[in-house]
């Protein structure tokens, strides 16, 4: 028993890991993504730059995604795991007298995500490598602001697609990343500043995102 607590302990404590890597990630691109609606200038130099540095292409992207990859798997099972877990020891659990539906719900949420991430992947990722490696075009600093205006405009679907999907990713960041605090073990005395933080980013980053998916739509019919 000693040996499974251990085990499960470290199930948490690399899941929460990799998700404060993932929130990083997260505020690096919106920060990117939010010029495009100040300065699509500055958007195309700073996407140029991501899409051509070495580092950026061979090492950190190949890392973000089996950070997204190892976070999503470790989800699943540690929520097939909590679900055994309290059909055995829980014959009256009540969960919703004991936690937030954001708690309860938290696979839903990431599976929303992980389907977004599809859709993400479709509509920048996968063109991206096809424009380099597949059809070889020139290098074009200045196409990044117009590829992805394009993805929005004129298509209220993909553009409702993307507000849904953030406003779950806001769901799951609301109960997640101040959780993943409490998984690393921190406990002290800015650990309810830290609470106001995270739930603040929670709702401001996501909300960032939708507000630039509707900004590119309208600003363009």
């Amino acid at each position: 028993m000693a040996g499974i607590s251990k085990t499960s302990i470290a199930r948490k404590f690399a899941m929460a890991l990799s998700g404060l890597f993932l929130v990083l990630f997260l505020a690096q691109h919106f920060t990117i993504n939010f010029t495009s609606v100040v300065s699509p200038s500055t958007f195309n130099e700073i996407s140029h730059f991501m899409g051509t540095n070495f580092v950026v292409q061979a090492i950190l992207q190949p890392i973000l995604i089996l950070g997204v990859v190892f976070h999503f798997i470790m989800g699943f099972v540690l929520d097939i795991r909590n679900r055994k877990a309290r059909s055995v020891s829980y014959a009256k659990f009540n969960g919703a007298s004991n936690s937030s539906w954001m708690s309860r719900n938290m696979i839903i949420s990431g599976s929303v995500v992980l389907l977004f991430l599809g859709l993400h992947f479709y509509d920048f990722w996968i063109p991206e490598l096809v424009h380099k490696y597949v059809e070889s075009h020139p290098d074009d600093p200045t196409r990044y602001y117009q590829e992805t205006v394009a993805k929005f405009t004129g298509d209220p679907i993909r553009t409702g697609l993307y507000v849904l999907s953030f406003s779950f990713l806001m769901l799951h960041l609301l109960h997640g990343f101040a959780s993943s605090f409490q998984s690393v073990g921190f406990n002290n005395m800015y650990s309810r500043a830290l609470k106001v933080f995270t739930k603040a980013f929670a709702i401001v980053i996501p909300m960032g995102f939708v507000f630039i998916a509707i900004f590119h739509y309208f600003n363009n019919l």
